[in-house]
């Protein structure tokens, strides 16, 4: 990638609607607001915000990266809309950032070596679960990426530490309220570990959603 020009990052997992125009370590701008159901109606005014308060346009970007999920299905789709829509626009390459690992890749920057539990709420009965290693500024997988049932969930979680918003608080073991990942981190991860994903084949990228979406018919009487 260009070292050059800043990459637009975006959060929209979870609650966080995020953005980030990244350049460097020492050179970022970010912009977050913590409110549910607020993707749809802010986050275009976020990254105009950052385009504004940075001085540059989106033809200056050197790419584009979304977090991906897995989360709110509806967060997910805004994001990724709006990803596709600022790298189409601007000509430059996208990709989509795995959520939990750049989640893990964030605390990893705040945690010594130990085992984490990342969980977040599917539905009443079932969390997006994932368990890794925390070590030297960087994570491990010890368990991928799936859906637990919240009991199998509760009966696993021994004395870890546990991210996410799928309980307060379960074996006397604090649930840390850190659901997602800051946007600054989604372009970190991107810049780090996904320079192979880069690409401009828009039609592809899909988030993951991991639980397949149950689309109800109503049927009129």
């Amino acid at each position: 990638m260009n070292d050059y020009k800043p990459i637009l990052a975006i959060e929209t997992s979870d609650i966080l609607c995020s953005a980030a125009l990244y350049f460097s370590e020492d050179k970022f701008f970010t912009s977050s607001i913590n409110m549910e159901h607020s993707h749809s109606e802010y986050l275009f005014e976020i990254i105009e915000y950052l385009f504004k308060t940075s001085g540059i346009k989106s033809a200056q970007l050197g790419s584009v990266a979304i977090s991906g999920g897995p989360g709110s299905f509806t967060g997910l789709r805004i994001g990724m809309s709006a990803a596709k829509g600022v790298a189409s626009g601007a000509g430059v390459p996208m990709v989509v950032v795995p959520t939990y690992e750049a989640l893990a890749f964030q605390l990893s920057f705040l945690l010594s070596e130990e085992l984490i539990i990342i969980a977040n709420k599917v539905n009443k009965d079932e969390v997006y679960y994932s368990k890794f290693e925390i070590k030297s500024n960087n994570y491990l997988f010890v368990e991928e990426l799936t859906i637990l049932p919240i009991d199998e969930f509760i009966d696993g979680v021994d004395d870890m530490k546990v991210f996410g918003n799928a309980y307060s608080r379960i074996n006397n073991s604090p649930m840390y309220n850190i659901n997602s990942p800051s946007a600054e981190y989604i372009a970190k991860w991107a810049l780090k570990y996904g320079n192979n994903l880069f690409s401009n084949d828009f039609d592809y990228f899909e988030p993951m959603y991991v639980k397949n979406i149950k689309i109800k018919e109503r049927v009129k009487k």
